[in-house]
């Protein structure tokens, strides 16, 4: 998806062979308006703001000013809000992107990984690596947050809880970071997940949807070096499976 400047609104009054918007044809006809596509500087920019962004908040949390993001990008903060008129815009695509990368995820596992184990650790263990976890949104990891239950119909899937584990909650008073159908989509996928290996006696019987996209936030560390980083999430995302393992009685 492109985001164009807003000083490009102005591009569609030109047609690409150089003549105005609506100029006449060959045949008499006027054309139509056209608008240019972005140029390859600012597609550039856009992608490197996209790219800092995901590192900046991936680090520092969504609470990251843009003055920090247009630092690492190595553009002007002005250009930042040219392509994202507001913290909330760029806040919200990245937010949508990692959950549908880490949906993309899941249904992977779910669909390529008969044995329900094998499922559950293929996600838990891609998406750490990816380092998605840093930048899940807000309203998919309230943990163990009551909410009422007539606010919550309609917006979430029924979650797959045993009595007394924490609920994830999309709340309705705060702002959505990203679409609550992206949310939804995340949650019932890896509700999929959580039951099947539950059913195969495999999971913890008290293990919820919210427990496993926790391991996903906190297995990922934001360390400097990026090898060290690898090793410490691999170690703790050992130590967090076997806690989710159940045991024989």
């Amino acid at each position: 998806m492109h985001i164009q400047d807003t000083h490009w609104s102005s591009a569609s009054a030109i047609a690409p062979g150089g003549g105005p918007a609506g100029a006449q044809t060959g045949n008499g006809r006027a054309e139509g308006p056209r608008t240019a596509p972005l140029r390859v500087d600012a597609q550039r920019n856009l992608e490197h703001v996209l790219r800092a962004a995901r590192e900046v908040f991936g680090e520092l949390g969504y609470g990251a000013p843009m003055e920090d993001v247009a630092r690492r990008a190595r553009v002007g903060v002005g250009t930042v809000y040219r392509r994202f008129p507001s913290k909330d815009v760029l806040v919200r695509r990245i937010a949508e992107e990692e959950t549908s990368r880490l949906t993309d995820q899941a249904r992977t596992a779910l669909g390529q990984e008969d044995e329900p184990w094998s499922a559950l650790s293929r996600f838990l263990r891609t998406s750490v690596a990816s380092g998605a976890g840093r930048l899940l949104p807000p309203q998919v990891l309230r943990f163990g947050v009551p909410a009422d239950a007539d606010a919550e119909e309609g917006r979430v899937p029924q979650q797959r809880n045993q009595p007394g584990a924490g609920e994830l909650r999309l709340v309705p008073e705060e702002p959505a970071v990203a679409d609550d159908s992206g949310a939804a989509a995340l949650l019932d996928v890896v509700g999929r997940l959580v039951d099947r290996a539950r059913a195969a006696g495999e999971l913890r019987p008290d293990v919820s949807v919210s427990d496993v996209l926790l391991v996903i936030a906190t297995a990922a560390p934001s360390l400097p070096d990026p090898a060290q980083q690898a090793a410490a999430s691999s170690r703790l995302l050992d130590i967090l499976l076997e806690g989710l393992r159940s045991r024989p009685a």
